[in-house]
């Protein structure tokens, strides 16, 4: 077993200096009169008023990291008990700065708590965790990735250390925790649960029994154990009659055993306690721990709790620490390509965990954008919601070939074997119109959510499989079946098109050739430079496969309607009198084949709609990612110099530099997603995103997205690459993006969606680089860095596709007047 601690949260309680004893006063009025008989309802006064509390919302969505147990698959490629792992754990956890935020269990969106935090209680009242430093020499850094790199880590403050686990053998929670120093005497320690029991924050009820907390709505059930028992503890309605609450004056002095029959926002307070412990090599020092079992019943989530909670702590934590060394050991590529990072491979082992963690269990290869609902805090939790923790193809594309580039083939092939559960079909729930694309967005278990048209999604499907069958991990037999099955219905529909016809999505809109309902960012319709690079690169593979397996006639139908798309890529999307620049450059997307035309695009969450010239972003350079466009291509090469320019005005602006001490021009920094961006913090207002009235504000502003470095430093390769010998600096570009991705790395090495680029207001005191409440960990960030080191340490592309440069290679496009 690793002597370290995994996934550890440590918390501090601002204590008096002169700590003695270490069984403190319990904080009660009179302890006798105010213990709570567990379960008794007898005694009104032990029934919480105040019903049903607060409304819920939300968590913080910037996590420090995530945490569950790590599971192989059986022989038949699926999550059972009978894997080699055994019995399979379905609970993940995720951490913020101060606190454990939500706990999931079941399907992987499906929160059940929705934060725990840990207080202590003295004479002067309620004493709240402060914000961790971090540990660097135990674990969060090792000198060499034989030392488990990116596995644990560590923070710590003044005197109580909480370790977070999962229990790899069942449905439990565990939080190990140790006084480093003693507590006062007068002072308690309380875990406070606030439960979100079915995915939502109402309904919930809540009672204290016997020797724990016990939570539920409909048939999911959660029981809370610790070690101080459930004497001294509470339940009730958050902001009215919880524990946090009743504490404000420092005294627990009306505890509630049970919260009666009306259903609400619920949150239990449980004390613990502490006593010496002694292992191999000495005495540990005081410690306690908080186990949280699910289950489907009462029964079944005490006795997930009961078992976890009897078990040696440490004993638990070797085996979920093993487990997980024992995943980074099997990836054959991660230590060659961890290499070419600048950290000693700490962020791409940690990368390699964070997107194994995002995976649900039940159905194996259901790949998730992110373990958090973004600006959480500005979400009602009145509704069952995913958040991140949903299949988008597009996250899922990328995703999936960064498993492949850490050389684990076996998530890879089930990612793509999971795919077929969110393609249209006649048998899609719903679905009368056209079939063949894939569902915009989808819980795991292939509920849909979302069902705009996104062409992108439809033809990343192609290029996964086509580049899992050339490297060997999918058979001839099964790709021909697979290509029969889903990849030509695929296809069919990027050629052929047509109109949907499920939910929402009826008779407003219809698909044709290049010409998507929302592009990568999911907001504008018409011709866009990346979903016309990945459409091309779908339709290419896809002939490619329908050749291999005797489709002749699809094979040509299919190399017809790419050379259409590669021949018109300039004249639908590259604008000859731009405001930018020289005006010449790509649009991020125009509404018809006219990209000079001025067209007022639509509006960009709250910020009003500016006409197509004006906006600009980095989907050109998928282009040259897939091969579709050299890097040295004319109309690449014009573009750059308005996607690098730093003069534009803020709105339209994508640019940003963080650091200037470096020697080369692209330091670190990265780009947004595109000008006039409105998906982030109101740069006028300073309020977060939606948080006035739940809706969109006109000043709200996208910030600055760290993967976009990544994207850059794929097409500085490959220039370099076509430069040759005048490439060098080229590759110094490309490797200061490796700088860049590390320095958005927080404490917990997860990378965020977006990072705070110093415009406008900032009333959450962020660093500037530092992610915001978007979404962190994001898994297409931890992606893309994977994908970039794998590029860097092959000296070549990993998302490049042969055979789409290779028709392309003599294109008069490609070709410099």
């Amino acid at each position: 077993m690793l002597g370290l601690r995994t996934f550890a949260v440590i918390f501090a309680a601002l204590l008096a200096a002169n700590c003695s004893g270490n069984t403190p006063e319990t904080g009660l009025k009179d302890a006798d009169s105010a213990r709570i008989d567990a379960g008794s309802t007898s005694d009104l006064d032990r029934i919480a008023h105040g019903a049903p509390g607060e409304a819920p919302f939300w968590s913080n969505a910037e996590k420090v990291g995530i945490g569950t147990s790590y599971e192989a698959y059986d022989e038949n490629g699926q999550f059972s008990d009978d894997g080699p792992t055994g019995p399979i754990s379905k609970v993940w956890f995720s951490l913020g700065k101060d606190r454990i935020t939500e706990v999931m269990w079941g399907l992987i969106h499906e929160a059940q708590i929705r934060e725990i935090r840990f207080v202590v209680v003295g004479p002067e009242g309620i004493i709240e965790p402060t914000s961790a430093e971090v540990i660097t020499d135990g674990g969060v850094r090792p000198s060499s990735p034989a030392n488990g790199i990116g596995l644990m880590f560590e923070q710590i403050d003044n005197s109580i250390l909480f370790t977070t686990f999962t229990d790899p053998d069942r449905d439990s929670l565990i939080v190990k925790v140790d006084l480093l120093e003693p507590l006062s005497e007068g002072y308690q320690l309380y875990a406070y649960i606030d439960v979100a029991i079915g995915n939502t924050g109402t309904g919930d009820k809540g009672r204290l029994v016997d020797n724990g907390l016990h939570a539920y709505d409909g048939e999911s059930h959660m029981f809370a154990m610790t070690s101080g028992g459930a004497d001294g503890g509470t339940v009730g309605f958050v902001g009215a009659s919880d524990g946090l609450s009743d504490l404000s004056d420092g005294l627990l002095d009306q505890p509630y055993a049970i919260t009666g029959d009306a259903g609400g926002n619920v949150a239990g307070l449980l004390p613990i306690a502490f006593a010496n412990s002694e292992a191999a090599g000495g005495m540990l020092g005081p410690e306690a721990k908080l186990v949280i079992g699910f289950g489907d019943g009462f029964e079944a989530a005490q006795a997930n709790a009961a078992v976890s909670f009897e078990a040696d702590a440490l004993s638990v934590y070797g085996k979920y620490s093993d487990q997980w060394q024992g995943y980074l050991a099997s990836l054959e590529d991660l230590p060659r390509i961890a290499e070419a990072s600048t950290d000693d491979g700490a962020l791409a082992y940690m990368s390699a965990i964070n997107l194994k963690i995002m995976e649900d269990k039940t159905h194996a290869g259901a790949l998730i954008a992110s373990l958090s609902n973004p600006w959480g805090e500005t979400f009602p939790a009145d509704t069952s919601q995913t958040g991140y923790k949903a299949v988008w193809p597009r996250d899922f594309f990328q995703v999936a070939s960064a498993f492949l580039a850490t050389g684990d083939e076996e998530t890879a092939l089930a990612a793509y074997r999971y795919l077929p559960k969110i393609q249209v079909t006649d048998e899609t729930p719903g679905n009368a119109g056209v079939t063949g694309w894939f569902l915009q967005k989808t819980h795991v278990d292939g509920e849909i959510e979302w069902v705009a048209i996104q062409q992108d999604q439809t033809a990343m499907p192609i290029m996964l499989g086509y580049k899992l069958w050339q490297a060997g991990v999918i058979s001839d037999e099964e790709m021909a079946t697979s290509y029969q099955s889903m990849l030509k219905p695929a296809a069919d529909f990027l050629v052929e098109g047509g109109k949907p016809a499920i939910l929402w999505n009826v008779d407003e809109f219809e698909a044709s050739l290049g010409y998507t309902q929302q592009e990568r960012w999911e907001e504008q319709e018409g011709y866009s430079p990346s979903t016309v690079a990945a459409v091309i690169g779908g339709l290419v593979t896809a002939g490619e496969l329908a050749t291999r397996f005797g489709d002749e006639a699809d094979a040509a139908k299919y190399f017809a309607a790419a050379d259409e798309l590669e021949a018109n890529v300039e004249n639908w999307m590259f604008t000859t009198n731009g405001d930018l620049g020289d005006g010449e450059y790509f649009i991020r997307v125009t509404r018809n084949k006219d990209p000079n035309d001025k067209v007022l695009l639509g509006d960009n969450n709250g910020r009003p709609g500016l006409p197509e010239d004006q906006i600009i972003d980095g989907g050109f350079l998928e282009l040259v990612r897939y091969g579709v466009r050299a890097a040295k291509a004319p109309s690449i090469q014009a573009t750059i110099d308005e996607y690098l320019d730093k003069e534009i005005g803020h709105n339209l602006r994508v640019n940003y530099t963080f650091r200037e001490d470096l020697d080369i021009d692209q330091r670190v920094g990265s780009f947004r997603r595109y000008g006039n961006d409105g998906y982030g913090e109101d740069g006028e207002g300073g309020t977060n995103y939606h948080e006035i009235d739940g809706g969109n504000t006109p000043g709200q502003r996208g910030r600055v997205w760290p993967f976009f470095a990544g994207e850059y430093a794929h097409y500085a390769l490959q220039h370099a690459e076509e430069a040759g010998p005048f490439g060098g600096i080229l590759i110094d570009i490309a490797k200061s993006s490796v700088v860049s991705m590390e320095s958005f790395a927080n404490e917990g090495l997860s990378l965020p969606e977006q990072v705070w680029d110093g415009v406008g207001p900032n009333p959450f005191g962020y660093e500037l680089g530092e992610g915001t409440n978007s979404a962190t960990p994001l898994a297409w960030t931890h992606a893309e860095y994977i994908k970039l080191l794998r590029s860097i340490a092959d000296g070549a592309v990993w998302d490049r596709y042969d055979v789409v440069a290779e028709r392309y290679a003599d294109s008069p496009r490609n070709v410099a007047e």
